[in-house]
């Protein structure tokens, strides 16, 4: 809790739990006892028993003539101790800060040569280094930032980091715009992060199915994933790359159905709801179940229980021939309406959560937790 210049602890008393503290904040019976006996030149050994701190830290010491007695340290002494390894820390880094400079000077005088280049792409590998410059973007995040963020609902540990991270930016009047799948639609974890952030300036829209994450800030630096498991992120900052990725948000944002209404159902003649319509297009195509469930949001138990559905309506007894069974049942042809969903066909039931950001953010602002979600 207490420490010095250089990180390191400052003594604290331990003797006695009951008031735990540095010498730089004496507790009150320690100060009391420490003020009586400078002013009477000793104390007696157990008047002083309520503070062992005096004796841990030093501002008592044995009386040579009596083992009862103890007699103070002159406070200029005491705080000369203190003050003496602080000043020589001070020394260390001053001369260490001079060091550093020498260092760099030579390369200093190379880069005010030529014109500082800005990166388009930076490549950060690992959590902590994603995390921190995301940490940086949301800092410095001024007016907008939308967010991507497929997926089912999120577990509470990654809805509480986000909440830590978000209520900061629309406390002070940044807009959230946020797409998720319509699957979180039935987490209530993440309901309840909507309903306790979205007191600030905040959107959020569903789609059936999403690209990968994708965070963009104030419009002019973008963080996207560049590794299945998440561990390498980009931070775009080309002008070009960052207002194409704006675009595909805004495309997607458009065709998706806002949060606080219902996502229209309209299944097909033969009571095929869009959801299933939807597994049924990704089969056909030649996806693995756990690539279905991914790409829509739920976990593969429900995705399959769709697929058995589809199996049990069209009389299908094997994979191959519910694959040939949809391309002739005709339930794929026409258009498609975006966001087809029936609201009560389980698709949030036994939804894993994540992140984890910034669990987070990668990348991971919004209940998605942080760069490690899995």
């Amino acid at each position: 809790m207490f420490r010095t210049l250089g990180g390191g602890d400052l003594p604290i008393n331990s003797t006695k739990p009951t008031h735990p503290h540095s010498v730089a904040d004496l507790c009150d019976e320690g100060a009391r006892l420490y003020a009586s006996a400078l002013s009477t030149g000793r104390i007696a050994r157990a008047e002083v028993r309520p503070a062992p701190c005096l004796l841990e830290f030093a501002l008592l010491h044995p009386d040579p003539d009596d083992a009862e007695l103890l007699r103070p340290v002159p406070p200029s002494i005491a705080l000369a101790q203190r003050l003496h390894p602080l000043e020589r820390e001070i020394q260390d880094r001053r001369r260490y800060s001079i060091e550093l400079t020498e260092v760099f000077e030579p390369f200093l005088a190379l880069s005010a040569q030529t014109p500082p280049s800005t990166h388009a792409i930076t490549v950060h590998e690992g959590f902590d280094r994603i995390n921190a410059a995301l940490n940086l973007a949301t800092t410095g995040c001024a007016t907008e930032m939308l967010t991507i963020q497929p997926g089912g609902g999120r577990s509470v540990r990654a809805l509480t980091q986000a909440l830590q991270r978000d209520q900061p930016l629309t406390d002070r009047g940044v807009s959230i715009r946020t797409l998720y799948q319509h699957t979180v639609r039935h987490s209530p974890g993440t309901l309840a992060y909507v309903d306790r952030i979205s007191a600030g300036k905040v959107e959020i829209r569903t789609l059936e199915e999403l690209i990968p994450r994708l965070i963009v800030f104030d419009r002019t630096v973008a963080f996207i994933p560049a590794s299945d498991d998440r561990s390498v992120a980009l931070e775009l900052r080309h002008p070009g790359l960052v207002d194409y990725l704006i675009k595909v948000f805004e495309s997607l944002w458009h065709r998706a159905t806002p949060l606080t209404e219902q996502v229209p159902y309209d299944p097909t003649p033969s009571g095929i709801s869009g959801v299933q319509r939807s597994i049924a297009q990704l089969l056909v195509e030649g996806h693995v179940d756990e690539a279905i469930a991914r790409r829509l949001g739920m976990n593969v138990r429900t995705c399959r229980a769709h697929i058995a559905k589809l199996a049990s309506y069209l009389g299908s007894g094997s994979r191959a021939q519910l694959g040939y069974l949809i391309a002739q049942s005709g339930i794929l042809e026409g258009p498609v309406p975006e966001g087809h969903d029936d609201p009560h066909d389980g698709a949030g039931a036994g939804l894993h959560g994540t992140h984890g950001p910034h669990d987070g953010h990668p990348v991971g602002h919004g209940p998605q937790g942080g760069p490690g979600d899995a």
